[in-house]
């Protein structure tokens, strides 16, 4: 049966591996700030001591921004699982938005987000250029082929 649980201190050594394993290092940069999502909060879907899926996010003042999400059985509802348990967190920390950032080639975020009543707010034209001199192994070609250029941010108000 799968589970979702919180991510633990003593979860970290196998997050940061995983991380590394799947995405070739724990460093995100989103609108040019960087996290590192083996630090950050987040919840793991787990089935028989494997992991299915992770969303990591960070809480600032009245926000929460879901820094990463990964599902590794799609269709199955994990991605939608991992997103509610951080909307849950983010209506008790007292958060008036839950926000993301995706780039332009990423159209199963783009779809995914959209049915679970995320709206698109703004494009930051070019910002994958500026978010490579920090991260230099973002890659310039993306999902279908499609040339990476542009941040996509994307929020769900009055949750």
């Amino acid at each position: 049966m799968i589970q979702i649980q919180k991510i633990t201190t003593e979860m970290r050594e196998t997050i940061t591996l995983f991380m590394c394993k799947n995405w070739g290092s724990t460093l995100m940069v989103s609108r040019g700030r960087t996290h590192q999502l083996d630090q950050l909060q987040g919840f793991i879907a787990i089935e028989n001591n494997r992991i299915l899926g992770i969303v990591t996010y960070e809480i600032k003042e009245n926000d929460c921004e879901i820094v990463s999400l990964d599902s590794f059985e799609e269709k199955k509802g994990l991605g939608t699982k991992l997103v509610e348990h951080v909307i849950g967190i983010a209506k008790k920390q007292y958060c008036k938005k839950v926000w993301l950032i995706t780039t332009n080639d990423n159209t199963n975020a783009l779809r995914f987000y959209q049915k679970r009543g995320f709206m698109m707010t703004n494009l930051y034209v070019d910002a994958v250029k500026e978010a490579r001199k920090i991260k230099r192994e973002i890659p310039l070609v993306g999902y279908d082929n499609i040339e990476i250029l542009h941040e996509i941010q994307l929020e769900k108000v009055n949750i």
